[in-house]
């Protein structure tokens, strides 16, 4: 259970942090808190699990990438933890997850997002994963985006 105080904190940033050289210290002015009170409460909140990370998240067409491709993979069930590790870790992947096949219309139980500024990219990118997951992967395909359907995480109720 979140307190008054954390439940302030979290509702101030569900939206974002400021866009300012001191995000933390505006917040904590915010707040009436001081930006130590404030880095305290989110190594706790992430500690607990209460939130799982602080990131960015990057309107891809705004900064000119606008071919977004997610590529799903028929990978060897023995495979697909050690082989997703290493396709997650790959610069150009986002997110990379396993998912469970449902036979016999989608074999496909790994699946990787790839962003670029073309179709073309995005495939270039995919035959990289296609040479690393190797004989592990017996095929894939590549999903494309058409439009942006979320770009927000979950928010507290009021």
């Amino acid at each position: 259970m979140l307190d008054a105080s954390d439940r302030a904190l979290v509702a101030a940033t569900q939206t974002g942090l400021p866009l300012l050289a001191d995000p933390y210290g505006a917040l904590a002015a915010t707040l009436g808190r001081s930006r130590e009170e404030v880095m305290q409460a989110f190594a706790r909140l992430l500690a607990a699990g209460a939130i799982r990370r602080i990131g960015i998240i990057p309107n891809h067409y705004a900064v000119g990438i606008t071919a977004n491709g997610m590529s799903v993979w028929d990978v060897a069930d023995e495979a697909v933890a050690e082989l997703g590790a290493k396709i997650g870790a790959l610069a150009f992947v986002s997110h990379c997850y396993r998912r469970p096949r449902h036979l016999p219309a989608w074999r496909y139980n790994l699946f990787a997002m790839v962003h670029g500024r073309s179709r073309e990219e995005v495939a270039e990118k995919v035959e990289e994963i296609a040479i690393l997951a190797g004989e592990h992967a017996r095929d894939h395909r590549i999903l494309y985006s058409k439009r942006i359907l979320k770009k927000t995480g979950l928010r507290l109720g009021a």
